[in-house]
């Protein structure tokens, strides 16, 4: 009596994709399966060893015009079973339709809703002026550095004659749907400290630990200042402000030996509205504050900025939103506060919009005892079929003849 659409998404959700040794090969099978029963051609490229994006693509009638993206990514992240009430790879349904497994939610859902919405239109004899490609990347939940990030410099990607790309978003706990139209630019520093050595027991100066604990406190003072202006702003969402956390210390060889050199790494998210250079400058300064001997290095310093236009004079937002309208679909537009393989697409040149259909659903990417329920998954398919309606029927646009 279950809804087929239901299943395939159970089965999907049953691939151990988990890293750090996600089984890709099973994945990519498995969509490769699907699309083929769906009658959409199928490319396969390997980005680096070990390493395949999927494409399945449905042709429009104008194969001229920019294509409509839509992309999701194969990987999950790990998981402490012993939190779980479920296995997390059973894709257990419990009595109210909730299917508990790792993914459920980021993003093995949109994948199969985008697949299902495709069967619907399909079936019901639809066909449209632009083409559809559905990407399937691996990585992305460890940076996307051996996926997305190396896709759209493929030739395969620009092949593809992109127009307009939808990813990922997030659940909703309240009735309205978010959808994203940038993210926070992901920096990871890690500030080195060097001072004096010597013996534990004795007064030195100019320590390591002493220039650590300066910049320490200039970091999470800056940390508290963001927090506060967040707290105190009900209008602000959290992709609206810079956060920042300490995530590593390292430092010290014995409890007895002062020791010549610390090291603190800090995750700092940074909205699309900052001055990246002006907020460098400030790295700059509160390491020069700490002292003589104290360096920074990025490990991951993004500087794109893009976001996609969502004003109502724009084709592609005019088709997504004005669905969304239609089906009485309640929007809040947000900056996405953590990164997705959006950003690549978005520094390639081509807007994309972050959008799990989703709401009324408890925000459990990442978290223990992630689920999704099953009414909710299938309103999914039917938001996007019509979203894919519009998008795949924007006519003609000036740039395109």
């Amino acid at each position: 009596s279950e809804n087929p659409s239901v299943t395939l998404f159970r089965e999907y959700l049953r691939i151990d994709t988990v890293h750090p040794k996600p089984d890709y090969d099973a994945a990519v099978q498995f969509l490769e399966r699907v699309g083929t029963d769906l009658g959409l051609a199928c490319q396969k490229v390997e980005v680096c060893q070990g390493r395949v994006v999927l494409i399945l693509t449905w042709q429009g009638t104008n194969p001229r015009l920019r294509s409509i993206l839509l992309n999701s990514h194969t990987d999950v992240v790990p998981v402490f079973e012993e939190h779980w009430t479920y296995p997390p790879f059973e894709a257990v349904k419990d009595s109210q339709g909730n299917i508990y497994a790792r993914g459920a939610q980021d993003m093995k859902c949109v994948s199969i809703q985008y697949l299902e919405a495709i069967r619907r239109l399909k079936t019901e004899g639809k066909s449209f002026a632009r083409t559809i490609h559905l990407t399937f990347v691996p990585d992305e939940e460890v940076g996307g550095h051996k996926g997305m990030e190396m896709f759209v410099q493929r030739p395969e990607f620009k092949a593809l004659n992109v127009g307009f790309a939808m990813d990922e978003g997030l659940a909703s706990p309240s009735d309205t749907f978010s959808v994203f139209y940038g993210e926070r630019s992901p920096w990871w520093i890690k500030v080195k400290c060097m001072g004096s050595p010597g013996h534990g027991s004795r007064f030195i100066s100019n320590t390591a630990a002493e220039k650590m604990h300066k910049v320490i406190n200039s970091f999470l003072a800056f940390r508290e200042s963001e927090k506060q202006r967040l707290k105190s702003d009900s209008s602000l969402t959290l992709g609206d402000v810079t956060s920042l956390n300490m995530t590593m210390l390292e430092g010290g060889v014995s409890f007895n030996v002062v020791p010549s050199e610390m090291a603190a790494s800090f995750d700092i998210r940074i909205p699309p509205t900052v001055d990246l250079k002006a907020f460098e400058e400030q790295v700059a300064t509160w390491c020069r504050g700490a002292g003589d001997g104290v360096t920074y290095e990025f490990h991951q310093k993004c500087m794109d900025q893009h976001i996609t236009s969502t004003e109502e004079s724009d084709p592609w937002w005019k088709a997504f939103s004005g669905v969304c309208r239609d089906m009485k679909l309640q929007l809040k537009l947000e900056i996405f506060p953590a990164a997705t393989d959006s950003r690549y697409i978005r520094a390639a040149g081509h807007p994309a919009i972050g959008f799990s259909p989703m709401n009324r659903t408890p925000v459990l990417l990442h978290d223990h005892n992630e689920f999704l329920n099953e009414q909710v998954f299938l309103r999914g398919i039917e938001i996007y079929a019509r979203l894919l309606t519009a998008l795949a029927s924007v006519p003609p646009l000036p740039a395109e003849g």
